[in-house]
């Protein structure tokens, strides 16, 4: 037996058998009739994400346009095509070319503007960082108030992988120089569309 396993194994002799049930933990909900989108959208632009306006438009007419002007794109939404395909056998890095990426978050956080990547929504997890540009569709009947409500979601337990992502990858250095895309996507563009079950 390691040290280590000693001292962890005298740990768990030593622990006391309490019985207690564990803390009531507030939910911190906003006000009833607190306009949730409204409150994702101001979140979202403050952390450096972008909404475009499509008008009148399909979002989804937008999202195509948009990607017509980029060589390299990719899509893990059915109603969006990118000429580069994905697959589970997809090689991680081989997505470090594209140009746009487009994905469908699970959820999204109002609180604080942040989107949920699971395995699912990206099926190759590299999608939501490794493309320059990336662009997350959200069903707006899928946005939480907070993060205390996000945490009771399904998807923290039912998948292998889920990351709350907030905004464009960005870093700044002493001299206060500000550097979108250092560790991840240099943009952030979303836009609600609801989905198949919404």
């Amino acid at each position: 037996m390691s040290s280590r396993e000693d001292i962890l194994a005298r740990v768990r002799a030593h622990k006391p058998a309490l019985a207690r049930p564990l803390p009531q933990v507030p939910f911190f909900d906003p006000p009833p009739g607190t306009d949730l989108p409204a409150t994702f959208r101001e979140s979202f632009v403050r952390m450096g994400g972008t909404l475009p306006d499509c008008g009148q438009d399909d979002p989804l007419d937008v999202v195509r346009r948009i990607m017509s002007t980029a060589p390299v794109t990719c899509s893990r939404v059915p109603e969006i095509r990118g000429n580069r395909s994905l697959s589970d056998d997809t090689p991680p890095a081989s997505l470090a070319d594209i140009d746009i990426g487009v994905v469908r978050a699970s959820f999204g956080v109002a609180e604080t503007g942040s989107v949920c990547l699971t395995e699912e929504d990206l099926l190759v997890n590299t999608l939501g960082y490794l493309p320059q540009h990336l662009i997350v569709l959200l069903d707006p009947a899928r946005i939480v108030s907070n993060l205390h409500r996000a945490y009771q979601r399904p998807e923290w337990r039912s998948m292998h992988y889920a990351v709350l992502q907030s905004g464009p990858s960005a870093t700044a250095d002493i001299e206060g120089v500000l550097v979108h895309g250092a560790q991840g996507v240099r943009s952030l563009r979303l836009f609600f569309v609801p989905g198949h079950d919404g």
